[in-house]
């Protein structure tokens, strides 16, 4: 029996197994890195399926200088198609500590990168995104995603992701695939786990219990957090039982594509099918308070259009987007970014409330208008948004 694994493409390694009924393990190398490091893959892949359990296979590798955990991920996925592997593999040794993600951090910018995509996660830190998405869902297919999460698992402790909150989009529980997901990728110690195709409480209560379940029987101290995407009319009408469903959530997001077509019309540029569902979406999360994301702008070369979009979810009240490509990041955080004039006049207004309450009077104004708790909250929701962006000293 022959299994494969991977690809013989940049960053990655193609793994060809052979059962065998007798013998050592037999390792034939084809490598882009032979000379410096062939000795050192082989014994890579070796250590791998001896701590598997796997002793009697020929193996066969064209490496295009994969790193050490992609080449344990893709030896130990064709193992699994070999022979039953109990629990979560061979993880890879873990990079360091990770930095601390609360509940109510910044999350304008969420990169999704494909999850069986080992070059493209290898750098995702480098692009100062809010959020990282590895993505086991649209972007894998089917027949690879088995392989491609225990790759996330061990990118998860393998990389670096720099300051950028580490999140999963698993596969929804409606499919043969979620709740294996979860198996994998939660002992790795994900910040937060995306849950697709959301449309009721039920959804979101069935992975935080998945999860519980895992944490405790590896004895994780770190809590996941969750959020779920909506991407239905059902999910829609249901956003705020959504948002609500458990402590866990800390953001809820809005799926354009597959609303659409739930729907059953077109995504245009402008928005206009999904307008009433994102407007009921925000006003969920607000009201759970919880975080709203917007969707992705799909077309990567429109920098104008995906600012004007940007700033209508703005408008709307979104607290990010979800994003496609690393160049739609300076974008999307330029347009959350408070302006000068609006940090001026935010400071302005603190200051009148202050030498008032200093005067002992109980009404503030600045010119000839009235300043009232609205204003005022206002005003402190863009001074701390400045603060946070690094655009305003902290005091």
């Amino acid at each position: 029996m022959t299994v494969t694994s991977g690809r013989a493409e940049k960053g990655d390694i193609l793994i060809e197994l052979e059962k065998r009924e007798t013998g050592v393990i037999g390792i034939d190398l084809t490598s882009s890195v032979q000379t410096l490091f062939g000795e050192q893959i082989k014994a890579t892949i070796q250590n791998t399926l001896q701590k598997l359990g796997i002793q009697h296979v020929h193996v066969k590798a064209n490496d295009r200088g994969a790193l050490d955990h992609v080449i344990m991920a893709r030896v130990e996925d064709a193992a699994r198609e070999l022979l039953p592997i109990e629990g979560p593999g061979v993880l890879p040794p873990a990079k360091g500590p990770q930095p601390q993600v609360t509940r109510d951090r910044l999350r304008r910018s969420r990169l999704y990168i494909p999850g069986n995509n080992p070059d493209l996660m290898l750098n995702a830190g480098l692009f100062g995104a809010d959020a990282i998405i590895l993505d086991l869902e649209d972007s894998v297919a089917p027949a690879d995603k088995p392989d491609a999460r225990i790759l996330v698992r061990n990118s998860l402790r393998a990389v670096d992701f720099g300051s950028s909150e580490r999140m999963v989009r698993i596969n929804s529980f409606r499919t043969p695939f979620g709740a294996d997901d979860l198996e994998q990728i939660i002992p790795a110690g994900p910040d937060t786990i995306l849950i697709p195709k959301c449309e009721g409480k039920e959804d979101v209560q069935a992975v935080e219990e998945r999860i519980a379940s895992i944490e405790k029987r590896f004895d994780q101290k770190k809590e996941t957090f969750l959020m779920p995407i909506i991407e239905s009319a059902k999910g829609v009408l249901l956003a705020f039982e959504i948002a609500s469903a458990s402590p866990r959530v800390v953001a809820i997001c809005f799926g354009a594509e597959d609303f659409t077509a739930d729907i059953g019309t077109d995504r245009t540029k402008e928005g206009r099918e999904s307008y009433l569902a994102r407007c009921q979406l925000v006003l969920a999360a607000r009201a759970a308070g919880v975080q709203a994301i917007d969707t992705v702008f799909s077309d990567v070369a429109d920098t104008e259009g995906l600012i004007a979009s940007t700033k209508e979810a703005i408008s709307l009240g979104f607290d990010g987007k979800g994003l496609i490509h690393p160049g739609q990041i300076e974008p999307v955080h330029r347009a959350f970014a408070p302006t000068p004039k609006q940090i001026e006049h935010a400071q302005k207004v603190l200051a009148a409330l202050r030498e008032a309450e200093e005067k002992g009077s109980g009404v503030a104004s600045l010119g000839r208008k009235m300043i009232d708790a609205p204003v005022a909250a206002r005003a402190r929701r863009t001074l701390e948004l400045a603060k946070r962006m690094g655009l305003l000293e902290s005091e």
